[in-house]
């Protein structure tokens, strides 16, 4: 029996695609019909409260990796990223094609992708996770 802690690789995937989603542009608005170098980048960083629940994220998921002794827990932190992930996307969708702009407008770049892959990555550790857990379980039986 030999525990993998692929886990571990994944999660550290999912916080840099996190930490890359705060620093990528979500989409263009184009300016002036007279101007049209006037366009303007939307990013994170723009959203102050948008930008520090993805950063925190980030820190979930990373430190998530250091919470290996206690799986119990790693789980649960993996999952709350999980959950703040699917609000994350589920926020930058409504702010590119509703609230304030103009969906025919606006131009999207593709970073809720990084934040889909991710989610993605934040879903196989805890997958990894509970194997290992399960193997522990049969070993602590066997013994």
């Amino acid at each position: 029996m030999m525990i993998q802690r692929w886990q571990t690789v994944w999660l550290l995937v999912a916080a840099v695609l996190v930490c890359v989603f705060c620093f990528v542009p979500m989409a263009i608005v184009p300016g002036e019909a007279l101007d049209p170098n006037s366009a303007t980048f939307l990013s994170p960083k723009d959203m102050p409260v948008f930008l520090v629940v993805n950063i925190v994220v980030a820190l979930l998921l990373f430190l998530a990796i250091f919470l290996y002794k206690n799986t119990r827990r790693q789980k649960t932190v993996t999952l709350v990223s999980m959950l703040l992930i699917a609000v994350s996307m589920a926020v930058e969708s409504f702010v590119l094609f509703g609230w304030e702009t103009q969906a025919d407008r606006v131009e999207w770049l593709g970073s809720i992708f990084l934040l889909l892959g991710a989610l993605v990555f934040a879903l196989l550790a805890y997958r990894g996770i509970s194997s290992d857990e399960k193997l522990l379980k049969a070993a602590d039986r066997i013994r």
